[in-house]
């Protein structure tokens, strides 16, 4: 049985594997989008950083006296939690608009089309590598190190999210290139899941209610990069959701891109 280069299948592997082999036109994109986002800023992207900063004392402070727990463990809980919240959050939000977005270079020029979400995902890993800095400051400020065996846990960890980041961004951007009401409901999910998600409060406060945690995505995407940069390991739980989760998600993903891909840019 022979492969037929211009099959659908084909053209799609084709598409995420050139996009693989060719990263340097979505990296300058990604970090010039970040340069003129913040573009005559005084301290450029570091101003999302130091607004998280503020936020994670503040918040820190006071949730910590309503929960009556003690301040060193809450604050680097709670300052890992809101970073990697942020990251995930922002992503799903622009991940809708990562064809929409770059309509007009999809119209233009011949360019594989996952490039668009891998450069949202580089956008966002640069924003993420500076509020970063804030989790290390608030460990080392509170004596919390995760060690050699944490760090590379963590790594790991943001390895798998990345990898899920991926499909979910270039599910999303499809859904909403052909339907422009999908943003919104995003928006508002994103909103809702972070409340019901154990950012600003431990799931310990939650007895008797522990499966809505075990069955939310976001706790598990958070849970394998915060558990172990505060020194302890993601549960069997988090390891077996998260891989169901990956070969689920990505086995959708490419039905749907194969199948609706060439129908992009007429949507845009």
């Amino acid at each position: 049985m022979r492969f037929d280069p211009s099959s659908r299948v084909c053209l799609a592997a084709n598409d995420l594997l050139d996009t693989a082999r060719n990263p340097r036109i979505w990296l300058l994109l990604a970090w010039n989008d970040v340069r003129q986002r913040y573009r005559r800023s005084l301290l450029g992207p570091f101003w999302l950083t130091l607004s998280t900063g503020v936020m994670v004392g503040a918040l820190g402070l006071v949730y910590a006296a309503i929960f009556k727990v003690d301040v060193a463990k809450y604050v680097p809980y709670l300052a890992t939690g809101l970073v990697m919240w942020g990251f995930l959050a922002t992503l799903a939000n622009e991940g809708c608009q990562s064809f929409i977005a770059g309509e007009g270079i999809i119209k233009q020029l011949r360019l594989p089309l996952s490039l668009h979400v891998a450069r949202v995902l580089w956008r966002n890993v640069i924003i993420l590598g500076h509020n970063l800095i804030i989790v290390l400051v608030v460990l080392l400020w509170f004596g919390s190190y995760p060690g050699l065996s944490g760090l590379l846990l963590f790594i790991l960890g943001l390895s798998v999210v990345l990898i899920n980041a991926t499909w979910l961004c270039l599910l999303l951007g499809l859904v909403c290139a052909r339907f422009r009401d999908v943003p919104l409901i995003v928006s508002n999910l994103v909103q809702l899941f972070f409340f019901l998600t154990p950012i600003l409060w431990d799931r310990s406060l939650m007895p008797g209610r522990q499966r809505v945690i075990d069955w939310n995505p976001a706790f598990h995407f958070v849970e394998v990069v915060r558990a172990p940069l505060l020194g302890d390991m993601p549960s069997t739980t988090t390891w077996l959701f998260i891989g169901i989760t990956t070969v689920m998600g990505w086995t959708i993903l490419f039905a749907l891109f194969v199948r609706y891909r060439r129908r992009i840019a007429y949507w845009l």
